[in-house]
């Protein structure tokens, strides 16, 4: 009987999550109730945001609410700074160059890109920290390249640049490796830089050397013994003040793992150098089951809305059933309460919640990701995979009889040591399609690319395809002669399909193989990046890209 009772119990969830991934898309309908037989208040394709460009889905509703994320896809880490009515903010990049890309809004719902702040490879990018002082702004950076772990610090006089060279903050590797750094001015006037850990160091006056001794301040605060997390990890340490008090804002449990381990917690103290006490009502923000729309929420930085007095948090978390979409921002009301301590304001982050208050508009969320290659010049959305600034020595652009191209010269022989040049994407579901041709010797194709071991998609040779597959390269198939191809890659929801044609565009075979690339994801590939589209040139000779196009699928 029991195993009836369950088996209707999955049929009726599998009908309803089929009813829901079929439902019209409404590029200004919030989220509807929907839940399960078994009790489950979140199914993953009953979400509906609002859409921008190429039908990507965006938070503002277009009703005063929104709907988390705030940045879909790949946006972990974030770092956010209020600077006059203006809001900018900043992300881990980990192996992504350009690195660091400042996005700017004016009511942190809608946010546009500014541009990188580092092109000049320094290591896997972590955590990162946005900051301005007396004037100047200042990205704190922390770097892992094989032989020299290190943080590092740009800075520009205008947030849109031009950014400094990297300054490397330890070259002679004097202190304690560690990461995330947090920027506070003390009560003594002196700048500091808080890590993981709970340690920090004093800095130099123009922000750009350490001062003296690291020490360790602060011990954390411990979670119930009893709870699933990955990891203690103390880190993150988001840095304000505000009153009589310093407040530290971290982040313990671990930031993938099971789905319950990441989260926010408080800590206080009436000096830069402690005592600091723990919040009573730790941990601040935490994923309390799997049944939950947000997984891992933790990282968060404390910032005051537009209007003087509303504050709320920008944190990351992964979303239900998308891992592959790598950690994306969502934004949650708090509030003060009278003992000076913050706490949740209680919102489902779900569901639509108001908007801030008193925020100017005018901003178009996001940006396209199609490209041309018309405007002579690598796109913003485009990054290499552990490449230099060197890599855009690649890059050729031109126009001929059949239009903008860019013709883009070999790297190594495989996605794997090629350096593809990707892009985020926030999309539960999409398809991009890119016209490729050959020169003599070349390998070029489209991907689902997670990093140089894992990766899916296939490679287009003059003679035959290439499947690639698990991060291999796995077997040849034939395809038709001639040199020019347009790839059609879509991922709908996890699964794989790859198109072709020879005419243009105007008719289409299907590659015999399909892939499922759930899997592709930190929590199996570790590197904390996530599932991009991705171009390659491989091989002997250059490879010449056209009409790349991306669109988002309902």
């Amino acid at each position: 009987m029991k195993t009836i009772t369950k088996l209707m119990a999955a049929l009726s969830a599998a009908a309803l999550l089929s009813a829901c991934q079929s439902a019209e898309h409404s590029s200004a309908q919030v989220e509807r109730e929907c839940s399960d037989s078994l009790g489950n208040s979140f199914i993953p394709s009953c979400q509906q945001w609002a859409t921008t460009y190429e039908g990507q889905r965006q938070a503002d509703l277009g009703d005063g609410t929104y709907l988390n994320p705030i940045m879909a896809g790949d946006h972990p880490d974030p770092s956010i700074l209020k600077d006059g009515e203006d809001y900018y903010m900043v992300f881990s990049t980990f192996e992504s160059y350009p690195a660091l890309t400042i996005w700017h809004s004016t009511d942190m719902i809608n946010w546009e890109p500014v541009g990188p702040a580092l092109e000049k490879y320094v290591g896997s990018i972590w955590a990162p920290e946005l900051t301005k002082h007396e004037g100047r702004y200042y990205v704190y950076l922390p770097a892992k390249y094989p032989g020299h772990n290190s943080n590092y610090v740009v800075w520009a006089d205008h947030i849109e640049g031009p950014w400094s060279d990297p300054v490397d903050l330890d070259p002679n590797e004097e202190y304690p490796d560690r990461i995330d750094p947090g920027h506070i001015v003390g009560e003594d006037g002196k700048r500091y830089l808080f890590f993981s850990h709970g340690d920090y160091v004093q800095l130099s006056d123009d922000g750009l050397s350490y001062v003296g001794e690291m020490k360790h301040v602060y011990d954390g605060w411990q979670y119930p013994e009893e709870w699933d997390v990955e990891s203690y990890a103390q880190e993150g340490p988001k840095m304000m003040k505000r009153g009589d008090y310093f407040y530290m804002t971290t982040a313990v449990g671990g930031t993938a793992g099971p789905p319950t381990g990441h989260m926010v917690i408080a800590a206080r103290s009436k000096s830069i150098h402690g005592p600091w006490e723990n919040s009573p009502y730790n941990p601040i923000i935490r994923t309390e089951s799997a049944a939950e729309k947000w997984w891992s929420r933790g990282h968060a930085t404390v910032v005051e809305g537009p209007t003087e007095g509303d504050w709320y948090m920008m944190y990351h978390g992964y979303e239900n059933g998308f891992y592959t979409l790598g950690r994306q921002s969502l934004l949650e009301p708090i509030k003060w309460l009278d003992d000076g301590w913050y706490v949740s304001a209680g919102y489902d982050v779900g569901k639509p919640i108001p908007k801030p208050e008193g925020g100017v508009g005018g901003i178009q969320h996001g940006m396209p990701l199609s490209d041309d290659f018309s405007k002579n010049k690598f796109g913003i959305q485009w990054s290499f995979f552990k490449g230099d600034v060197t890599e855009q020595d690649r890059l050729h652009y031109g126009v001929d009889d059949q239009g903008p191209y860019l013709k883009l010269d070999p790297k190594g022989d495989s996605p794997s040591n090629s350096s593809p040049m990707s892009f985020v994407a926030g999309d539960q579901a999409y398809q991009f399609e890119v016209d490729i041709e050959l020169t003599p010797g070349a390998i070029g194709g489209a991907l689902l690319f997670y990093n140089d071991k894992l990766y899916a998609g296939v490679g287009v040779l003059e003679d035959k395809f290439l499947l690639h597959r698990y991060g291999m390269d796995q077997r040849y198939a034939q395809k038709p002669e001639g040199n020019k191809v347009r790839l059609r890659v879509t991922n709908d929801r996890h699964i794989l399909t790859v198109r072709y044609s020879v005419d243009g565009g105007v008719t289409w075979q299907k590659y015999p193989t399909q892939m499922e690339v759930s899997g592709y994801h930190h929590n199996v590939a570790y590197g904390f990046m996530s599932l991009r589209p991705a171009l390659y040139a491989a091989g002997d000779g250059p490879v010449i890209f056209r009409n790349f196009t991306y669109k988002a699928l309902e």
